[in-house]
């Protein structure tokens, strides 16, 4: 399993979490991090990033997710599906992770975590909501948000949370 892999299946662990109930603090996700990838900055910051940007970006991820699994509104879909594609949508719309790199990693995850429909499901959505972004026909949602990229690693702290 690659570095950054294990980076997204922890932060798949808490954003699953943070569903079913509240997102953990700042503090506590650190450490949950931190323990997870024994203490690799360079990983921790990229998780850190990956799991506060996904929180950050979550509605604006959910409308284009909405729109574009047509038929399922995203509380519908099961938990696990739904994360990994808000994981996904964050990276694709708002980080330096190449979008196909993006849709692939999701898929693997998909495939460990999901049920045997998964997959299919979740690399259809992620591929239109990747065309979309990239020919530039991605319709605007009604949430502004400011851009959180991801961290390159060369930071210790989180970066703060977009306000609400």
């Amino acid at each position: 399993m690659s570095n950054r892999r294990r980076a997204r299946e922890i932060v798949l662990q808490l954003l699953y979490e943070a569903d079913l109930n509240q997102p953990r603090e700042v503090t506590s996700a650190r450490q949950f991090i931190i323990s997870r990838l024994q203490g690799r900055t360079a990983l921790t910051n990229f998780a850190e990033s990956l799991y506060r940007g996904t929180l950050d970006h979550r509605q604006e991820v959910d409308q284009h997710l909405a729109r574009l699994a047509k038929g399922w509104s995203v509380q519908r879909m099961p938990a696990t599906d739904r994360n990994v594609m808000r994981m996904a949508g964050f990276e694709i719309l708002f980080s330096e992770t190449p979008g196909p790199v993006a849709v692939a990693e999701a898929v693997v995850l998909i495939k460990r975590y999901g049920d045997k429909n998964s997959p299919r499901f979740v690399n259809g959505i992620l591929d239109r909501l990747l065309k979309e972004h990239q020919s530039g026909t991605l319709p605007t949602t009604s949430t502004a948000t400011e851009s959180a990229p991801i961290d390159d690693g060369n930071r210790e702290a989180m970066p703060p949370s977009n306000p609400a």
